[in-house]
This record gives structure tokens, sequence and C-alpha cells, in this order.
């Protein structure tokens, strides 16, 4: 019987949250999208090419470079692979390993020359 006021609380989110979304639709808003995996390895992926210069900013956008943010966050990406490996769909598997190898391999490109990691 312990599980039925965790079960409320849950319900309880599902309604507030789902109440919010129509607001927002009324108010023609976006709607932010429903979270996923891969859309979680996409917005660090995204954040990781920000810092290794090959998206612009969007808040400056321009280029810019942080090598060493660039590193941690393929880190955290290398550390979910591990931490989820069995427990993601093939696609899900195959995205996160397609988008490490390419940070990866941009990684590389920028540091092989013996520039210093910012």
């Amino acid at each position: 019987m312990m599980d039925e006021p965790n079960k409320n609380i849950d319900e309880s989110w599902k309604e507030t949250a789902e109440k919010e979304k129509e607001n927002l639709q009324k108010q023609g808003k976006a709607i932010p999208p429903e979270p996923d995996f891969i859309f979680f390895v996409t917005t660090l992926s995204l954040q990781a090419s920000i810092d290794l210069g090959g998206v612009p900013n969007p808040v400056t956008n321009k280029k810019e470079e942080n090598l060493l943010q660039a590193k941690f966050l393929i880190d955290i990406l290398g550390m979910l692979k591990e931490k989820t490996k069995g427990n993601l769909t093939q696609d899900e598997t195959n995205f996160l390993e397609n988008i490490l190898y390419e940070l990866r391999m941009q990684y590389i490109a920028k540091t092989q020359g013996g520039g210093n990691v910012r």
C-alpha cells in the first residue's frame, strides 16, 4: 500500500503538466518537446559542437571554442553510454555511438596540432 501515495502524486503531476500544455497551446505559445533519450543526447551534443567551435553560439551568433567544456560534455556522453549499456533501443545505442564518434573525431582534430585545451 506504500505505492498508493506515490501513484497519486505522479497522477496529479501528469494532470497538472497536461493542463499547462493545454494553456500554452491556447495562448499560441511554443510547447516544449517531449523529453526522450535521443533529445537529451542531442542537446548535449549540440552544446559540445558549440564548444568545439563548429556551431555558432545561439546567444552571440559567433563561433567560439571552449575545448575544456567540449571534452567535459563528450566525457558525459561517454559515461551515459557506459551507464545505459543494455538499457537502450538499438536506435538509441546507434545514435549515441555515432554522436560520440563524431564529437571525439572533431575534438581530436582540434587538439592534435599541439593546441592547448582551454
